[in-house]
């Protein structure tokens, strides 16, 4: 038995996602009168305008190469070419490479595709037709830059890693001229500001500024940092140009005066993939491998740039996620590669890095990224609470293999001021001790660190003064797999890989419990509002132990791989686990029972469950992105029944960078037996009283509807408007019907039936019918579909004068019995009974078998309220205890 897909969570969007190897495009739109920057992240494109907005666009596999002209991005995956229109939808298709296309360059109404093989094709947009197509020998020419030189008519100009140029007519199909070249493979072609006159990028770091008309080399640079990968130009009135590196750094030339005028180094950490001056104005826009978007602005002295904006994520896959605060619109994030960063889930611009962690952050500014011996390992655990993180540090996080554990601020968006680490290790630094777990408490005023050695320290997070540890010399063992401060700062629970949970006083750091499980831990969690403890295992099992009585209430089994993290939901009922095995489950805890579960393509490394219950947010193995899934039971119809032993978990696609909609397939399907809605009965019980689910309008001022009418009374007679509109007729009452319509008789007869104006209402009749049948759900469904006043009418009409019988009347007080014997409906017994009484109390007293039948009806109303009334005070009792109890 399978079902698609998760049943409780779908695929919403990604977060921290970029920037990758493909060089972005900047194109300009006529309409809006502004530049647009086209930017492939995965199998997405991003565009983004001036205020960096941006939209999404998801192709079937990952981006490899990009390019726009005035109306269309095109982007391949593969041997496969699209275009996009309006950023949003596949417009054209071009399919008819053999091999992974790697060069593109739209041309006028064509556009220009090279794949590996060393196949050129020209094809027409609108009719997604070959215009062209020219093969190269790869032992002779492997084209490996593209470039339309500007002014240069059906004429494109391409570079080979040989380091011949060619300029061909695209028109004609000829090759007009072959440029000797310089010996060395071609990375780049940019066009300059001047025509004719083309920049040529190349494998060894040199870039020539050649033209083209004449064969003539007018400029030669060179950049000792490796290939050239980007080259852009200045517009903007000054001669200057830019060249980008595979190490990050950018080179600023003057053409001018023909030198270097100034570098940018560690613009990037990985390679430039692309590089473009916004024309007309000193923008630089730059994007990299390393996952971050920027946009430099020369406004200073030197020539040199500074970011003005930036878009950046982590260059490294992240290792910890955890949600911060309890609004769940800040996600915090520690990354392999070093830096502990925030991302906010309603909109990038939120997003926040607190940098990377330094033991001296002065001599790493002076050294630089790639010269920084004091950059700290990557953050392994990291715990916050947002209380009193304005007056302090609100971060504890500890480093991998590293003894000494670090303080962050949320609000400086830095790493704080403590170091916190034992006093014996403060002169030394020993190299198989470490800091394996940290924690910190709900009031923000503590960290407890636990070490590899077993030694469990608590430290002051606004002074950093050590405040003593655990146990006489270490509380465990074993290392140190997980501890946990409750809500209350009364218990530490700690972990130790020896198998033993352990309970502390927090504050005299006295052992009050410690319990053996049957493996080793390799984590726990703990949920501090119910204190509820997950606890992962080695053998791939999860237990969960209830902190009030110290025994372990559930055990799960079901993972075929070490459990990566657990998250629990804001509520405390659902365990949310994923494992190495790819798979990612949801435990319910009352009835302990899986009610979820689903795969991913690469393993889930850590997970995290927002505080308001609507995302879980995952990070995966050797991926930049954190993935939200929205929780389906907050917005739709989920079936939270237990899975089937036999139940096959199918694979789910990741998220893509644009939210997507979920999906609802349930008007397709026959609904299953345990998706039906589960309808509550009238009644649960025969001893229960129970009251009916009718609003109190209906019932509450039936003995005041003589008051309410004087009071709405109206001042003055309805007008009848000059010209009535148009109305369907329709039946009075409180649900709107439309009168039926009724055959014309071409002959009316002016005899009056005078029996119409004697005629009986339903509910005299279905009294009446009562009496013979005992069965009284008709009389009592007609009135309660009544409103007040029609409810006063229809009781006004039981009596003799008003055109009923004392059979009727009788035949009410039966049905008021009724009710009372079953106690169900009970305030609308008490209603009707109030009415009828007010009403007809001369005639009650002057009729004995209506008398005998209110004998009747007093004593089950005593009976009923004598029972209520002690259920009642037993309550109130309770509560006034628990009000004035010591606890």
């Amino acid at each position: 038995m399978a079902r698609e897909g998760s049943g409780l969570f779908a695929a919403f969007r990604v977060l921290g996602r970029f920037s990758g190897h493909v060089p972005h495009v900047l194109r300009y739109h006529g309409r809006h009168r502004e530049f647009y920057l086209a930017l492939a992240v995965g199998s997405s494109v991003h565009t983004y305008n001036v205020s960096t907005r941006r939209a999404g666009n998801t192709l079937p596999q990952d981006i490899t190469c990009l390019a726009a002209d005035r109306m269309l991005i095109f982007a391949s995956y593969d041997n496969i070419l699209h275009a996009f229109a309006r950023n949003k939808e596949v417009v054209h298709t071009y399919e008819g490479h053999k091999a992974r296309i790697h060069l593109l360059q739209p041309f006028g109404d064509h556009v220009i595709s090279v794949d590996v093989d060393n196949v050129l094709i020209v094809w027409n947009i609108q009719s997604e037709e070959e215009y062209l197509q020219i093969d190269f020998n790869k032992a002779t020419f492997a084209v490996s830059a593209l470039l339309h030189p500007s002014t240069y008519l059906n004429k494109i100009l391409l570079g080979s890693e040989q380091g011949t140029l060619q300029l061909w007519n695209i028109r004609s199909n000829k090759l007009l001229y072959s440029f000797p070249g310089w010996g060395l493979a071609v990375t780049t072609l940019e066009q300059a500001p001047a025509v004719d006159v083309v920049a040529v990028g190349l494998v060894s770091g040199h870039i020539i500024v050649h033209n083209i008309k004449f064969d003539e080399t007018l400029m030669k640079f060179q950049q000792d940092w490796g290939p050239i990968t980007a080259i852009s130009f200045r517009t903007d009135g000054h001669p200057v140009m830019a060249a980008g590196s595979p190490v990050g750094h950018i080179a600023l030339w003057d053409l001018e005066e023909k030198k270097l005028m100034c570098q940018m180094q560690d613009a990037h950490s990985t390679a430039v993939a692309g590089m473009s001056f916004v024309p007309g104005e000193p923008l630089l826009i730059t994007n990299g491998a390393d996952n971050a978007l920027r946009v430099w602005i020369f406004d200073g002295p030197g020539g040199t740039g500074r970011v003005l904006r930036s878009r950046m994520g982590h260059s490294a896959p992240p290792t910890k996620i955890r949600y911060h605060g309890l609004n769940g619109e800040q996600i915090l994030s520690a990354g392999q590669d070093g830096t502990l960063q925030s991302f906010s889930t309603v909109h990038e611009k939120f997003n926040k890095s607190l940098g990377r962690g330094s033991i001296n952050k002065k001599k790493s500014k002076k050294k630089g990224l790639k010269l920084d011996t004091m950059a700290l390992p990557p953050i392994t655990a990291f715990a916050s609470e947002v209380a009193h993180q304005s007056d302090w540090d609100g971060i504890i996080a500890c480093h991998q293999g590293y003894i000494t554990c670090t303080t962050w601020n949320y609000q400086k968006t830095s790493m704080g001021a403590h170091k916190l680490r034992p006093e014996e290790f403060s002169k030394h630094k020993p190299i198989d001790i470490y800091a394996t777990a940290v924690d910190i408490t709900s009031c923000g005023n503590f960290a407890v660190i636990g070490m590899s050695t077993g030694q469990v320290d608590v430290y002051n997070m606004q002074s950093g003064i050590h405040r003593g540890h655990y146990g006489k010399e270490k509380a465990h063992d074993g290392a140190i797999r997980g501890l946990a401060v409750d809500g209350l700062n009364q218990l530490v629970i700690t972990a130790g890989s020896e198998g033993l949970i352990k309970f502390w006083k927090f504050k005299t750091k006295d052992l009050v419990y410690s319990t053996e499980l049957s493996s080793s831990p390799s984590g726990i969690l703990l949920h501090r509002d119910s204190g509820i403890l997950g606890i992962a295992c080695d053998d791939f099992t999860i237990s969960v132990l209830d902190i009030e009585t110290r025994k372990i209430v559930r055990t799960f089994s079901g993972h075929h791989g070490r459990i990566n993290d657990m998250t629990f939901s804001p509520d405390g009922r659902w365990l949310i686990t994923s494992s190495m095995d790819c798979s990612i489950k949801t435990w319910d805890l009352p009835s302990g029972c899986l009610i979820d579960c689903f795969l991913v393509d690469s393993a889930a490394v850590s997970l995290t469950m927002s505080p308001t219950g609507d995302f879980l947010a995952s990070a995966h193995v050797d991926d930049l992105g954190i993935y939200l899934w929205s929780n389906r039971s907050l917005y739709s119809l989920v079936s939270l029944r237990p899975l089937p032993a036999d139940y096959e978990p199918s694979l789910v696609t990741l998220p893509s960078t644009c939210p997507m909609q979920d999906v609802d397939v349930s008007g397709d399907e026959e609904p299953c037996d345990e998706m039906i809605e589960y309808v509550s009965p009238e009644q649960l019980g025969e001893q229960l009283v129970t009251l009916s689910l009718l609003p109190e309008s209906r019932w509450k001022n039936l003995l005041n509807l003589d008051i309410i009418k004087k009071r709405n009374k109206p001042r003055e007679p309805p007008k009848v408007p000059k010209s009535a509109p148009f109305f369907i007729p329709t039946v009075p009452g409180l649900i709107p019907r439309y009168i039926p319509p009724e055959e014309e008789n071409d002959t009316q007869s002016k005899v009056v039936n005078l029996g119409v104006l004697a005629q009986k209402s339903d509910f005299c009749i279905h009294l009446e019918e009562a009496l013979s049948t005992n069965e009284y759900k008709a009389p009592l469904d007609l009135l309660k579909s009544l409103g007040p006043s029609n409810i006063e009418i229809e009781l006004r009409g039981l009596a003799p004068e008003g055109g009923g019988s004392m059979e009727v009347m009788l035949s009410f007080l039966r049905m008021i019995g009724m009710m009372l014997n079953k106690k169900y409906n009970f305030e609308l017994a008490q209603a009707y009974l109030a009415l009828f009484l007010k009403l007809h109390l001369r005639i009650l007293s002057s009729e004995p078998n209506l008398l005998e039948e209110l004998s009747k009806l007093s004593k089950q109303l005593e009976e009923t309220w004598i029972h209520l009334r002690g259920l009642f005070n037993q309550s109130l009792c309770v509560l006034t205890y628990m009000k004035s109890a010591l606890l």
